[in-house]
């Protein structure tokens, strides 16, 4: 007969058996915002239904499988013949089909196609963060390709596609492809300008074959990569088949797997190229300028990752707050500890807003809102990115200790939250990247300005925080030292305005009073004690 001392109380049930999407309602109320009426019923179904797979104990045991089980690398068969495979989970190649299916690699070919695929990767994130890798790189190709209709003709269908097919065959035989890209060397990091894979053209027109190595190349089991290396006329893109058309395969030689952080599942490649034969994207030399869309593409889903980490972890706090009891009350209506979740659930949800947003930008593709997207992407990329480190520790320890043990899921959300702010270039380079769009696209700026000034006097804090920030904008000698501090800037009055406009009276009030009339500490939990904090809190609260 078991002892006393071994009957469990005051412990949380585990959140599962819940729909991730319904129960998330500043997500919701992004859709039912971005959405066309005549989709909405169409989206939501789509969208609860992902949520639901979200929320059920067998998907989020998938996602930890792939986890505990990462990728090995097979350089060679039995027999010594050189093969270059990765072999994956079971777990993973489900996730990957579910992520497939749900139309995360489907946003160009549907109507409504970035602002539904932007919630699905949200939610998706979840789940596994390693598995949208290929997910995000796959959706971010297809830009680029449209550089050159034919490649454009013959892939686009493929990568399209709803089917996962994971066999490494020609692509011409595939229900659908997944992509890779491989930009960064070991010479260079960010500045891809420095590559020396070379492009020696072939006879045929628009074929070359490329030597040199790549430190970087993510889920190198893909069907296909898009490459940089410098052709006679400059640096230039190219895309790289896994297997020829004669069933052969390319010169893809892997000589290892990065060990990670986080971002366990998935698999990261130093790849060697001797020889290996491509195809031509864009014009030769214009290899930047054909790529920066897919960059683009993969900076938001950087956003939309993020805020999915953020959900996911302010999620369990309150979840966890919710049932555990502590000095004679639950956690969630102790005053420090509801000033706590507030403080994590207005972050999360100006994450959530600010990257719906942006994808209802590039479904609408008119002038004004590109010129919007020229600053908005890399400032909210540095942004959100960065908060998302603190956000999922901070909700860590709202679970003491058992936030700390692997069990809970905690620990992969905080080994995972730094990826984003290095993917697809880090801090730095996302405000660079900002100041160039100031100094160079001044349609940038006055779409910037338009779409935050839809908020002007709803709010003083928000109509100071913009006046400040238009001193700082005609100020811009010696501006790079303090590039960060003005991309921030630029970013939080774009969240400020969003949530004005859009978010609940309580979480307005209390986001434009801690980030921008400052009004709060260095830390969460920091938030005026006047404020509507168990409002807040119960909105973030997940329906189980």
């Amino acid at each position: 007969m078991a002892g006393s001392t071994h009957t469990v109380t005051n412990q949380p049930p585990p959140l599962v058996g819940y729909d991730a999407f319904t129960a998330d309602r500043a997500l919701t109320a992004a859709v039912d915002r971005h959405t066309a009426p005549d989709l909405l019923d169409e989206v939501r179904d789509e969208l609860a239904a992902l949520g639901r797979a979200c929320g059920s104990a067998q998907v989020q045991e998938w996602g930890a499988q792939a986890n505990e089980n990462p990728p090995a690398l097979r350089t060679h068969d039995r027999h010594g013949h050189r093969i270059d495979e990765v072999d994956f989970h079971p777990a993973w190649h489900r996730l990957l089909g579910k992520g497939v299916s749900a139309g995360l690699t489907a946003a160009w070919s549907r109507p409504g196609g970035q602002v539904r695929r932007a919630a699905a990767f949200l939610l998706w994130t979840q789940v596994d963060a390693g598995n949208l890798c290929p997910l995000s790189m796959t959706h971010a190709a297809v830009p680029a390709l449209r550089t050159d209709p034919a490649l454009a003709a013959e892939w686009e269908p493929r990568l399209t596609s709803m089917v996962y097919d994971r066999e490494l065959r020609p692509a011409r035989l595939k229900a659908g492809a997944l992509f890779g890209m491989g930009m960064t060397e070991k010479q260079g990091g960010s500045d891809v300008r420095a590559g020396t894979t070379a492009a020696r053209p072939l006879a045929e027109d628009g074929t070359y074959e490329l030597t040199g190595h790549k430190w970087f190349c993510s889920a190198p089991m893909s069907d296909g990569f898009l490459v940089l290396a410098q052709a006679p006329e400059g640096l230039t893109c190219f895309l790289v088949p896994r297997v020829l058309e004669d069933g052969t395969r390319n010169v893809f030689m892997i000589q290892r797997l990065k060990d990670k952080l986080g971002n366990r599942s998935n698999a990261s490649a130093e790849v060697e190229l001797d020889g290996t034969w491509a195809r031509r994207v864009g014009e030769e030399g214009r290899g930047v300028r054909t790529i920066i869309e897919m960059v683009a593409a993969t900076r938001l889903d950087c956003v939309l990752g993020s805020a999915g980490l953020m959900r996911q972890a302010v999620a369990q706090a309150v979840h966890h707050c919710t049932y555990r009891e502590a000095f004679g009350a639950k956690l969630v209506d102790k005053p420090l500890m509801r000033n706590v979740l507030a403080d994590l659930a207005l972050e999360s949800e100006a994450a959530t807003t600010l990257g719906l947003r942006l994808a209802a930008a590039c479904d609408d593709g008119s002038e004004q809102e590109r010129a919007l997207l020229r600053i908005a992407v890399p400032a909210a990329k540095y942004w959100v990115t960065k908060r998302c480190s603190q956000v999922t520790v901070e909700a860590s320890e709202c679970l003491g200790g058992n936030g700390y043990v692997e069990e809970s899921g905690m620990p992969r959300l905080v080994r995972e939250s730094p990826l984003n702010s290095i993917w697809e270039g880090a801090g730095n380079v996302q405000a660079l990247d900002v100041l160039r769009a100031l100094q160079r696209e001044p349609m940038a700026l006055n779409a910037y300005l338009q779409e935050v000034g839809k908020a002007r006097g709803a709010d003083h804090r928000l109509d100071a925080a913009i006046k400040d920030l238009l001193t700082e904008l005609a100020d811009l000698e010696g501006v790079e030292g303090r590039a960060r501090r003005l991309t921030e800037r630029l970013a939080l009055v774009l969240q400020g305005s969003l949530l004005v406009r859009h978010a609940t009276p309580e979480v307005a009030d209390a986001f434009c009073a801690a980030r921008l009339g400052g009004d709060s500490g260095a830390v969460f939990g920091t938030l005026p004690h006047s404020l509507d904090l168990a409002s807040v809190v119960e909105r973030a609260r997940p329906e189980s």
